[in-house]
């Protein structure tokens, strides 16, 4: 951690006790959706900026040397799909996409690495590197299932099925996107494929038909995982998950990540605070255990984080809510990030 915890704690108006459970704990952000700025507007992931013009808001809440000096462990980045890129080039694409990713995380040097594995990521923690694995959001991304075969091999992680509009995949939960249409064929396929290639499933964004079509072909010997949602239990919107969904990825090993966006938080804008991120965090808790839940943030994906978790500067105001609440340091240990890489030692231990 870059920064003294005393002055960390003052700084942020939370206890030494949070900062030294926070500094403690292995901190792993489960989405990370900031190279999208890198591609639409040249936004340097290498340089650390400031929150921007707008406070934190939408955009500039994360980069490589930020979450380095907010002690983060591990962090996915993610790298967005375009849904109007023709079939023909998209594989194409995606690989100078990831190649353009891990040339930036690279030059970092001795402060932050790719990893593909939980071997990797051990290593990178053993020389005091920031861990980026890397996932893939809107599997249209890649011009079919067969492609999955042409990725790097390990680099990706992970890959959430649909991102915000309907593809060849299937539907997303948003209401204009029809979600009841489900999972298509080609979307089966890919389940299947990423099973193949030990890349983790990401239910995120998907409807409901779709979120259980694609349980029905997933192998039930690997975890899946919703990276990034918050849950209808607290706050009833579409874009979040019921209980029998959060059960569903629990039994199957997997982790549901809770982000940071005010409106699907049940918050209002400009105005939330981080509590309500662990009153989400409480209620996977309540149905399905400490195990089951782990932070997807979804910095810089044009979200409106809680007033006080802004940015990835903040991330330890979430160790003193979630010890507000009576948990124990081990359980704040799991939800910042042994979680998930639990779940991933399962589908990626590595050497």
């Amino acid at each position: 951690m870059g920064v003294d915890p005393a002055h960390w704690a003052r700084r942020l108006g939370i206890s030494r006790e949070a900062v030294e459970v926070y500094a403690a704990s292995e901190v792993v952000d489960a989405h990370v959706e900031s190279f999208v700025w890198t591609r639409l507007i040249g936004y340097d992931l290498g340089h650390r900026h400031g929150p921007g013009l707008l406070g934190g808001c939408f955009y500039s809440q994360a980069d490589l040397p930020r979450m380095v000096e907010a002690g983060l462990s591990a962090a996915v980045l993610s790298v967005a799909t375009n849904p109007l890129r023709p079939r023909s080039s998209r594989t194409t694409t995606l690989l100078r996409n990831l190649a353009r990713l891990q040339a930036i995380v690279e030059r970092q040097g001795d402060a932050a690495t790719m990893v593909t594995d939980i071997a990797g990521y051990r290593r990178a923690r053993a020389a005091g590197r920031l861990a980026v694995f890397v996932g893939l959001q809107g599997g249209n991304a890649l011009g079919s299932p067969a492609d999955v075969d042409r990725l790097p091999p390990g680099l990706v992680s992970r890959v959430t099925l649909v991102h915000l509009t309907a593809s060849s995949v299937g539907s997303p939960s948003a209401p204009s996107a029809r979600p009841g249409q489900g999972l298509t064929g080609e979307g089966r396929a890919l389940v299947e494929a990423l099973n193949g290639a030990r890349i983790l499933v990401d239910l995120a964004h998907i409807g409901v038909r779709g979120f259980w079509d694609a349980l029905e072909v997933h192998d039930r010997a690997q975890p899946a995982i919703v990276s990034h949602t918050g849950v209808r239990g607290v706050h009833g919107v579409w874009r979040n998950v019921d209980d029998d969904q959060i059960r569903a990825v629990a039994d199957l090993g997997g982790v549901v990540g809770i982000m940071f966006h005010a409106g699907f938080l049940g918050e209002a804008f400009w105005a939330g605070r981080a509590d309500a991120v662990v009153a989400h965090i409480d209620h996977v808790i309540n149905v399905a255990g400490e195990d089951a839940v782990a932070i997807g943030s979804d910095f810089d994906g044009l979200i409106v984080p809680p007033a006080d978790l802004r940015t990835v500067s903040e991330l330890p105001v979430l160790a003193q809510q979630m010890l507000d609440r009576g948990y124990s340091p081990e359980r704040v240990g799991k939800v910042l990030g042994a979680n998930y890489l639990a779940v991933m030692s399962r589908i990626r231990p590595g050497d």
